[in-house]
């Protein structure tokens, strides 16, 4: 699929445009106002490259060679050189939707008009977007600080003919993808290599798209939640707004909303209203307070995410208007990293929140009178129905709890000493990346426990969204009569949350 075009004009992007870009192929245009930006802040990198005067980058080494000057015959190699050297990661390859939307991010930023490269730069960043050439960037290596360096130069090689790439499926050295394509490599002018590399463009890649799953995760997990309740015969009372009201906590009002939708006009609801139980456990009385939360944290990394997409992060930056190129920490990743590391941590409440629900669902429950055989299998004994599946959340829960510990604590200095105190927040996003995967398979599985609990519930009807629900996991997994490999039923639903099925259902 491919939507609409992208274009580029000096403004802010939104998280939309890069999945769009990064996912769906969407085409990318350079504006005129943008050409007009570029330009202007390329005049004042030329004249001052001219005079010799001392920029760093420009006319000196890098980090803590930024003492050696550095003359004006040596500057084109000087770029080339930064690209070959900083090129030194390793580990598998990031992901192509990843590597887009770094490329998308690294336009956009070099086309706000304060990094000093050429219109040819950013024209062939795109080029390389629209025409499906992906660089090959290992995962590895940026210790997020100076910018995303290694993995930044591993994007940039291609852009002068070297490195790697894939093309029409095949992998390819740089050259050959730009051959094939028809493209052109580029030859760096002064500071343009270190624009090319000093930004924050794979971890914000990362924390967009991963924002964006998130949100659809956190619908997923309302919606299993609310089909635990109504599974478990929960009470619909803790889900009263007046309650959240009195606190006010946003996330929690927003989540208690949600799910008294979810379980409006339920007939197990009604059979359960004269019980003895007196309160639920805290997994279902308070989800609002504890999903909330966790859609509060989620709110605080999307707002230091968008703001990122509208943000130059290299260094140094030039100002047209004033003439001036100004040395600073833009390129620093500690807004993102901390970002991120909140993600984790609230991603993981979601997943252990989650399980435990899934280990009532199995029971038994003393303070459930009316559940169903152990293990939500018509034939117990014989059959060892669901068990496993509880098992394998707590093994994703535990893995996800030691991957929630936060990597931007951690500070290892570099470059000798001048980059003193590092963001570590590609370590934070990649540890986002995995956390979501796990935490997608812990919901798919709440979701199979409480739909199979729900055929015990019957005649009786849940609320109206928990049906809607229930309706979608049996498109896509039929209910366990007896005991079968239940491995290809959690994917297929941990595909489908990933998807979005369960977002919406009450919509």
């Amino acid at each position: 699929m491919q939507s609409s075009h992208i274009v580029l004009k000096g403004e802010e992007l939104t998280r939309s445009d890069v999945v769009a870009v990064a996912r769906q192929y969407a085409p990318v245009v350079l504006s005129n106002d943008s050409i007009h930006l570029i330009t202007a802040a390329r005049a004042v990198i030329d004249t001052l490259a001219a005079e010799g005067r001392k920029v760093y980058g420009v006319t000196t080494g890098f980090g803590h060679l930024s003492k050696v000057r550095i003359p004006q015959e040596q500057q084109v190699d000087l770029q080339h050189n930064l690209l070959r050297s900083h090129a030194a990661g390793v580990g598998v390859p990031l992901s192509e939707d990843v590597t887009r939307a770094m490329m998308l991010l690294l336009a956009a930023s070099l086309a706000r008009g304060n990094s000093g490269v050429r219109v040819e730069v950013v024209q062939l960043i795109i080029d390389l977007l629209n025409a499906r050439i992906t660089p090959i960037i290992p995962s590895r290596g940026s210790v997020g600080a100076s910018g995303d360096l290694a993995p930044l130069a591993h994007l940039a090689l291609v852009l002068v003919g070297e490195g790697e790439a894939s093309y029409q499926g095949q992998h390819l050295s740089g050259q050959e993808a730009l051959q094939q394509a028809g493209l052109v490599p580029l030859r760096l002018q002064a500071k343009e290599g270190l624009a090319l590399i000093n930004g924050t463009h794979l971890m914000e890649a990362i924390g967009v798209l991963a924002s964006v799953d998130a949100e659809v995760l956190v619908q997923s997990a309302e919606v299993a939640c609310a089909m635990s309740i109504e599974a478990l015969m929960g009470s619909h009372v803790p889900l009263d707004a007046r309650i959240h009201q009195r606190r006010g906590q946003v996330g929690q009002m927003i989540t208690a909303a949600h799910l008294r939708k979810l379980v409006s006009n339920s007939e197990i609801n009604r059979s359960h209203q004269n019980c003895a139980r007196v309160q639920d456990p805290y997994t279902l009385r308070c989800a609002p307070q504890v999903l909330g939360a966790i859609r509060d944290s989620l709110a605080y990394c999307i707002q230091t995410f968008e703001n990122e997409l509208d943000a130059v992060t290299d260094n140094p930056l030039v100002f047209p208007d004033e003439g001036d190129v100004l040395s600073g920490g833009n390129f620093h990743g500690q807004p993102l990293a901390l970002a991120l590391d909140v993600m984790a941590i609230a991603l993981a409440q979601l997943a252990s929140f989650s399980e435990r629900r899934i280990y009532s669902l199995l029971g038994p429950n003393e303070w459930d009178e009316h559940g169903a055989p152990l293990f939500l299998t018509p034939n117990p004994g014989l059959n060892s129905g669901f068990m496993i599946t509880q098992y394998v959340a707590a093994a994703l829960v535990n893995e996800i709890k030691i991957q929630a510990h936060p990597a931007s604590i951690d500070s290892i200095p570099t470059s000798a000493g001048m980059e003193d105190f590092v963001s570590m927040g590609v370590t934070s996003a990649h540890k986002v990346r995995s956390i979501l995967d796990q935490a997608q398979q812990v919901v798919a599985i709440e979701l199979l426990c409480a739909a199979q609990m729900l055929e015990f519930r019957k005649p009786l009807k849940p609320g109206e969204g928990v049906q809607a629900a229930y309706e979608r996991v049996r498109s896509h997994v039929p209910m366990l009569q007896q005991d079968r490999v239940l491995a290809p039923d959690i994917a297929t639903l941990a595909q489908a949350v990933r998807a979005g099925v369960f977002a919406q259902v009450d919509e």
